[in-house]
């Protein structure tokens, strides 16, 4: 009979038995990413998601004849938090760590997984070095990288909003820094002028200098790298100052945070994201269950949830849990997914997924189904 989960507390998280059985008869899989602070609604969704999967797993026999235990620890998306949940997973002796969710973090806690010699699948980090730099050939993601979220914005920037001028605002993390560099590199490529570049400080309550410095520049369109606590002061104050451009952001801003917080003044607000995957059968009925749970997949919880179905359909086809192994799987295995069917490329980057465009309409993240030329 299925025993509802207990939660246990660690120094840095939580663990799940999905079964009431003792740790050493489970199969470990670890969870990490930001369960605490103000970015914990992309955390947490992923978590929740991988919980389900594990349980619905469990009740179906396990895998490779356990048990799965679902060890989540929190890194509230911050590198130096991130690597002590690192160190707490492998000393816990996880088989695979599905997360980080934010690419500082990831950047942060891959050393540690490579030493240990772990897969790491992540449902949400988007910095392109993390697989194209070649130096973590067990880690992969359930997202498409930033390069190709950069291509998606500048080309609805061009092509859709008609822009001829923007100005680029990002908040100097990994993520964000990188994805609005990207995007002013596109911009270029398709002659949209590019009036400044500018790092804010995260954190900040105020923002009138950048304000100050826009409301100048008079753009078009403003672009924005980063997530949605600092999207949504710098789009608030400046609607405020009568500032009528255009803003897009990447999917570091797609949450229910950011609308409740922003209010009116976030409507009209564009943001890539990966795109909407209601119409998958499978997507339907882990929504519906998650919804059972009062929970929802938030904006990465399918990600998480179809990294879990891809690690344990590699495992299942290796019949073990070497590594080496499960890569091998990943790399040559195609899966059906909340996201659809998806495999990885050489470099482990999801092949079968990709970005669409959304706008705030009524208080809702609207789809507009945007398609690259």
């Amino acid at each position: 009979m299925f025993v509802r989960p207990l939660v246990l507390p660690l120094v840095l998280g939580f663990c799940w038995f999905s079964t009431g059985l003792f740790a050493a008869d489970t199969l470990k899989i670890g969870v990490a990413g930001a369960l605490s602070g103000d970015l914990a609604p992309y955390g947490i969704p992923p978590k929740n998601a991988v919980i389900l999967a594990a349980e619905q797993l469990n009740q179906q026999g396990g895998l490779l004849g356990q048990q799965v235990e679902i060890i989540a620890v929190d890194d509230a998306c911050k590198p130096e938090m991130a690597t002590n949940a690192a160190n707490k997973l492998v000393a816990s002796e996880v088989v695979a760590v599905i997360g980080h969710i934010c690419s500082g973090a990831t950047k942060a806690a891959l050393p540690i997984y490579a030493a240990a010699h772990l897969p790491v699948i992540s449902p949400s980090a988007t910095s392109p070095e993390l697989t194209l730099d070649g130096a973590y050939p067990l880690f992969f993601r359930t997202i498409p990288h930033d390069a190709a979220q950069a291509v998606v914005q500048a080309d609805f920037i061009k092509d859709v909003l008609k822009a001829k001028t923007a100005v680029v605002v990002h908040d100097k993390g990994d993520y964000g820094k990188g994805l609005a560099l990207l995007v002013a590199e596109e911009l270029k490529k398709r002659h949209v002028k590019v009036l400044m570049v500018e790092g804010v400080t995260p954190g900040a309550v105020d923002y009138s200098a950048l304000i100050r410095k826009i409301r100048r520049a008079k753009p078009d369109v403003v672009a924005y790298g980063g997530y949605h606590p600092e999207a949504t002061k710098i789009v608030t104050q400046a609607r405020k100052r009568r500032i009528h451009a255009s803003f897009i952001s990447g999917d570091g801003i797609k949450d229910p945070s950011f609308l409740k917080i922003g209010r009116q003044y976030v409507e009209g607000y564009y943001a890539t994201s990966p795109r909407d995957l209601g119409k998958i059968r499978l997507t339907q009925q882990v929504t519906e269950d998650l919804a059972k749970r009062n929970q929802r997949p938030g904006n990465f919880g399918l990600q998480a949830h179809a990294a879990f179905s891809a690690l344990v359909n590699a495992i299942k086809a290796a019949q073990s849990t070497d590594p080496d192994k499960i890569k091998q799987q990943l790399q040559s295995q195609q899966v059906e997914t909340t996201l659809g069917s998806i495999t990885f490329d050489p470099m482990g980057d999801v092949v079968g997924a990709g970005f669409s465009v959304y706008q705030v309409q009524n208080h809702e993240f609207v789809d507009l189904h945007f398609q690259l030329k």
